[in-house]
């Protein structure tokens, strides 16, 4: 029992005019997923009862676009194709299997499909139906407090949010075999809608986590679909795409959130994180200099005593905001010139003077000093072939790392 191919075209007048029986399916909506072939007979037609459920030798049979066809005997697929086009079905030939575009549909109808005819004749029962192969969208779901690793924080947070995911009968033989086997007219995606929406709601904590594994904040989740899909299909394999032939084409996120206690976690550690980051905290610093600036001139005693207060404030805790912006920025302490410019480089920005070199030295036993005895034990001050160099630069070279001029 065998499909032959009979021409390109799919539904038409003529095909149903031209030919005893004539099976088709008219286009199906997104909500249904399998649909039983309507079968047209004339009085030229072997089967004078017109028993729906035995499909007579030389039938016609039309197959659209978005549509695979299955010819069932007794509850087991016998034939099948994947092809739009008209068929005619030839109870003497060996199942044809005209495929294209499912990969293991064969394997497949090998694994629980009818393989062989019993001497061209139906046994008892014979039907034919149609899967629906398009894309089925806008299937909602929603994430409740699932945990994920952000990478931009470097902790936990339970995300919230919903959105849509699509998916595709990647295999008919087994959405078939297992899902609908046998339906009196059609399958609605209504009656499968909770328990594939329960499925893919509890496998995607798991796809999060590989996500998030590769270093994604929570906020950047709605440009990760694509790899989202792909893990949600690698977590279902085994229930859906192997048993069920259905495979996650999309997901859409349309909200993304965090829950309370996530959100005041993180505010916490932005507001931390000021008070780690030198440049962010010279920021802070700078702005909060400002504003007292501000405030000093409206000072209702007289703007001079409020700027007073106001640098005594500024130097209180030993840094400004300068001073903050050149730790973070990786560069040398900030130094104070004779002429009363801070500088951060090797020279005065104003005067051009150079850094004065300190004459400091730590003594073996701990002790910092200044002159040429330990102050703490007595030791005298290390003998070094240091020496500084007109421009201010420290050597120990017979010329100067700096500007190039050689030791006097």
């Amino acid at each position: 029992m065998g499909l032959i191919k009979a021409g390109a075209g799919a539904l038409g007048g003529e095909l149903a005019d031209q030919w005893k029986e004539y099976i088709y399916c008219d286009a199906m909506d997104g909500d249904t997923l399998m649909q039983k072939g309507i079968k047209k007979t004339d009085e030229r037609s072997s089967n004078t009862k017109g028993s729906d459920n035995i499909i007579t030798n030389g039938s016609r049979i039309a197959v659209n676009e978005g549509q695979v066809m299955l010819i069932v005997e007794n509850g087991r697929v016998v034939d099948f194709t994947s092809e739009a086009g008209a068929y005619t079905y030839n109870t003497g030939t060996e199942p044809s299997l005209f495929d294209t575009g499912f990969q293991g549909l064969k394997d497949s109808f090998k694994q629980v499909g009818k393989r062989f005819t019993f001497g061209g004749q139906p046994e008892n029962d014979q039907r034919v139906y149609f899967i629906n192969s398009k894309e089925i969208m806008n299937n909602k779901i929603g994430i409740g407090d699932v945990p994920f690793r952000d990478s931009e924080f470097g902790f936990t947070v339970k995300i919230q949010g919903y959105g849509n995911y699509s998916y595709r009968i990647s295999d008919p033989v087994m959405f078939y075999t297992n899902v609908c086997a046998n339906v009196t007219d059609s399958f609605k995606k209504s009656a499968i809608d909770e328990q594939l929406k329960a499925e893919v709601q509890s496998s995607l904590q798991p796809a999060l986590g590989k996500i998030a594994q590769k270093g994604i904040a929570y906020d950047q989740l709605p440009l990760y679909t694509k790899e989202i899909a792909q893990e949600l299909n690698t977590e279902i394999s085994d229930d859906w795409t192997k048993l069920r032939g259905i495979s996650v084409v999309s997901v859409a996120f349309s909200s993304i959130t965090v829950d309370k206690e996530s959100a005041d976690k993180i505010a916490q550690f932005q507001e931390s994180r000021v008070y780690t980051n030198t440049q962010m905290m010279g920021a802070r610093l700078g702005s909060a200099q400002a504003s007292a600036m501000e405030k000093a001139a409206e000072n209702p005693n007289g703007a001079m005593g409020g700027f007073v207060g106001m640098g005594m404030a500024m130097n209180a805790g030993g840094a400004n905001a300068a001073q903050m912006f050149a730790m973070g920025n990786g560069q040398k302490s900030v130094w104070t010139c004779v002429c009363g410019t801070q500088n951060s480089g090797k020279f005065c920005s104003n005067c051009g003077k150079p850094q004065p070199v300190s004459d400091k030295w730590i003594c073996e036993c701990g002790a910092e000093n200044s002159g040429k005895f330990c102050s703490e034990c007595g030791k005298p001050k290390p003998q070094s072939d240091k020496w500084v160099c007109e421009c201010g630069t420290e050597n120990d070279g017979k010329f100067c790392s700096n500007c190039g001029k050689q030791r006097q």
